[in-house]
């Protein structure tokens, strides 16, 4: 298993173009956040757009329109009970998030078929959160193309069939390989799983223990694989961005919370695109 290293990140991390817009930095839909779990897709929708994705949508029950508006003026919103629209903001879209705060219920399950009957092979797809367990649950093909899943281990045990215990690196690999996905395991040190290769994330504090923290790194995913050409190097950059940025809060904080992650990650990247 190899280590990500900051090397790495440099290397995917390069400066932009001075004849670049923001349709060069990809077209990031985000679907989530039911009546009763707004603030995940609110924390994921503005990791992306701090993480430099050019054009968001969040596709959202209505309840949350103010409050992602209030929060993140820079995104777009829709009603994400409306399929036929959802389905249109989808066949523009570069990479798609789904899964934050999404709930489980009938539209979700609905919401997760659109997806994976509507995706390309052209697209990107991150599943995170219940849209993990609603693919654990009501079995479905994934459709082949570039699809990274971000489980923690108890996610991953329902998505892999693996019990916790016995995920180890090799049972990973495997289970990742057959599931034809990227697998991102969050754990204490979480482990990443592509094709024959795996990685490991030395970066990472137990301060980060804290409700959102997912959703913040499928934001990332998401803006990452907007932007940046290499998948599989834009996944393990996000990784470990998020994780640094959180070692160096928590070197005067006991808890680093995740809104408090998100605005750093510009001046983060400056820095990698310097070196």
């Amino acid at each position: 298993m190899k280590p990500i290293t900051s090397a790495l990140v440099a290397q995917t991390i390069t400066p932009r173009p001075a004849d670049s817009h923001k349709g060069t930095y990809g077209r990031l839909l985000l679907i989530g956040g039911n009546q009763n779990f707004g603030g995940a897709i609110i924390m994921a929708a503005t990791a992306a757009v701090y993480s430099g994705a050019g054009l968001v949508t969040v596709a959202t029950d209505p309840e949350n329109f103010t409050s992602l508006h209030a929060q993140l003026p820079e995104a777009m919103v829709v009603d994400y009970t409306d399929l036929t629209f959802v389905k249109q903001q989808l066949k523009s879209a570069t990479v798609i998030v789904i899964g934050p705060g999404l709930g489980t219920d009938d539209l979700a399950k609905k919401l997760l078929t659109t997806v994976l009957t509507e995706l390309t092979a052209t697209q990107r797809l991150v599943i995170d959160g219940s849209a993990i367990t609603l693919l654990a649950t009501h079995s479905q093909p994934l459709p082949a193309g570039s699809i990274v899943v971000t489980p923690h281990q108890m996610e991953w045990q329902r998505l892999s069939g693996l019990a916790i215990v016995d995920q180890t690196p090799t049972a990973n690999l495997a289970a990742a390989q057959q599931l034809g996905v990227t697998a991102v395991v969050k754990s204490h040190q979480t482990t990443i799983y592509q094709g024959i290769s795996s990685w490991q994330n030395i970066a990472g504090t137990p301060a980060m223990a804290t409700g959102g923290m997912g959703d913040t790194l499928a934001g990332m995913v998401g803006g990452f694989s907007a932007q940046f050409t290499d998948f599989t190097k834009a996944i393990l950059s996000a990784v470990y961005v998020h994780s640094q940025i959180a070692d160096d809060l928590a070197q005067k904080q006991y808890v680093v919370l995740p809104h408090q992650i998100t605005p750093l990650i510009p001046q983060y990247l400056h820095r990698y695109s310097q070196k």
